[in-house]
């Protein structure tokens, strides 16, 4: 079984992996999928309401689509005790993302700002959505975490600024938090709500 994981990163040059060719493979996604969600500014695309897990993913496909061309359906999420220079995993070919719930708890507690704490969460769930919908290289899927929320939202916003820094260096209070194996695991019950039909 193979994880890919948003985790800490300790190699000082990761922002310089291959960004030229992953930058080329955006712009050239980009001019073949044209922008349906205006960017900057659209009323659509805002992460300063009080939201849940379910209604940020929605924003989450949204932007990627909007910027890739790319989308899947399906997965769901769950929380789980895990170390705390781990941010959140995904299996190749499962259908779950698994989030760290201790940094979500230490995040609300660090944020100044509902518009700071989703963002963190956009940036995670993005990260890990990437990767499912076939971004598997690890600094591919960070730069296009980086690029899909600058399109979004421009370079000043949180989900920017945490997509492309390392995590644990914008917040090291983080890695003082308590960290488990994985043991406590839960499923969070609504979430991908858009890919459910319902016969009625």
């Amino acid at each position: 079984m193979t994880f890919l994981a948003f985790q800490s990163d300790n190699e000082p040059n990761r922002a310089n992996i291959a960004n030229r060719e992953i930058e080329a493979m955006a712009n050239l996604s980009l001019k073949k999928h044209p922008n349906e969600l205006k960017g900057p500014g659209d009323s659509n695309l805002s992460l300063d309401p009080v939201m849940d897990y379910d209604q940020i993913f929605s924003l989450v496909k949204k932007t990627v689509k909007s910027a890739t061309g790319r989308e899947r359906s399906g997965l769901g999420l769950a929380l789980a005790d895990l170390p705390p220079t781990l941010g959140a995993f995904w299996q190749v070919g499962g259908n779950y993302i698994v989030m760290n719930e201790n940094l979500v708890y230490a995040m609300m507690r660090l944020s100044r700002s509902t518009r700071e704490f989703n963002s963190f969460i956009y940036m995670i769930l993005t990260h890990e959505y990437l990767h499912s919908c076939g971004f598997i290289d690890e600094s591919e899927a960070r730069r296009m975490t980086a690029l899909v929320a600058e399109k979004a939202f421009g370079n000043d916003h949180p989900a920017s600024k945490m997509s492309s820094n390392d995590l644990w260096r914008l917040y090291p209070e983080i890695l003082n938090v308590s960290g488990g194996n994985g043991s406590s695991f839960r499923i969070v019950s609504k979430f991908d709500s858009d890919s459910t039909s319902y016969i009625g």
